[in-house]
């Protein structure tokens, strides 16, 4: 099983239909599976690409 080792927290949103009434929503972190120094562990995607070029 994946560690979760990222540090993002879900980010609060609203919804807007047509009529414009606003109401509360959550945008979740998008956690992927990733080997990172031989270990499987869980990082945004964000994370991954940075990761990625900084290689």
């Amino acid at each position: 099983m994946a560690k979760n080792v990222s540090n993002r927290k879900n980010m609060s949103a609203q919804n807007r239909p047509f009529s414009l009434k606003a109401t509360k929503k959550t945008q979740k972190v998008n956690l992927q599976a990733t080997v990172v120094d031989g270990k499987r562990v869980r990082l945004s995607a964000k994370e991954i690409r940075a990761n990625k070029k900084s290689k």
